[in-house]
């Protein structure tokens, strides 16, 4: 049996989140006075480029989020907008965020999603082409994949300004083996799923074989 808990390399990675950009600022915002107060701090700073975020890719894909982290105009405000940059068949692996609702439309390409709410709901299947949107309550689990072989865009708003994001893969495999192993049913090691998980990265992932396979590419 390994140790109980997980190579560091998978620990690290799950450090891959939104780096605050001005915790000076956050914290003057938050005490405040007034909006003019806040207003006065901020009013050069009111346009956020989500090209300049450094998740921002299509290779395969990523999460470019304008929070109170990445832009500090939006402390206490209780709102996130998120750009999905989904490359060819990427995805956005199961994850849950703990302290927000996920409302989602799709600008380019076509994405399939998943969404289970809690134990013993259905799981709610949907297709997003350009101008169609979803909702991801607050704490359920969602994934989503681009099944075409050009680029999606897809447009995220949440409600919260600090929404917090748990990749369940990711999680899961931090805990012991032997819980992990148990909760496969099994007593056999199960390192070498956690191994194979991807890391969280810029919040995207390559996605299923056989969409890749039709892209042609593998």
């Amino acid at each position: 049996m390994r140790s109980p808990f997980l190579p560091f390399l998978l620990a690290t990675s799950a450090l891959a989140v939104d780096k605050p950009k001005d915790l000076d600022l956050n914290a003057k915002l938050k005490t405040s006075a007034t909006e003019l107060s806040k207003l006065d701090l901020i009013h050069d700073q009111l346009v956020y480029d989500f090209n300049s975020h450094p998740y921002f890719t299509y290779s395969p894909g990523g999460v470019a989020n304008a929070n109170a982290a990445t832009f500090p105009a939006a402390t206490g405000h209780g709102l996130t907008v998120a750009w999905l940059a989904l490359g060819p068949c990427a995805m956005l692996p199961p994850h849950l965020h703990p302290r927000a609702t996920n409302f989602v439309v799709a600008v380019d390409g076509e994405t399939q999603t998943w969404m289970v709410q809690e134990n013993g709901a259905k799981v709610v299947t949907t297709t997003l082409t350009p101008g169609k949107m979803t909702i991801f309550p607050q704490g359920s689990v969602h994934s989503m994949q681009n099944t075409g072989c050009g680029n999606a865009t897809l447009i995220s708003a949440l409600n919260a300004d600090d929404t917090g994001t748990t990749n369940l893969l990711n999680a899961l495999f931090n805990l012991p083996d032997y819980m992990v192993a148990a909760a496969f049913g099994t007593k056999d090691n199960v390192t070498s799923f956690g191994a194979n998980v991807p890391a969280i990265g810029t919040g995207a992932a390559h996605g299923s074989a056989e969409c890749r396979a039709k892209c042609g590419l593998d």
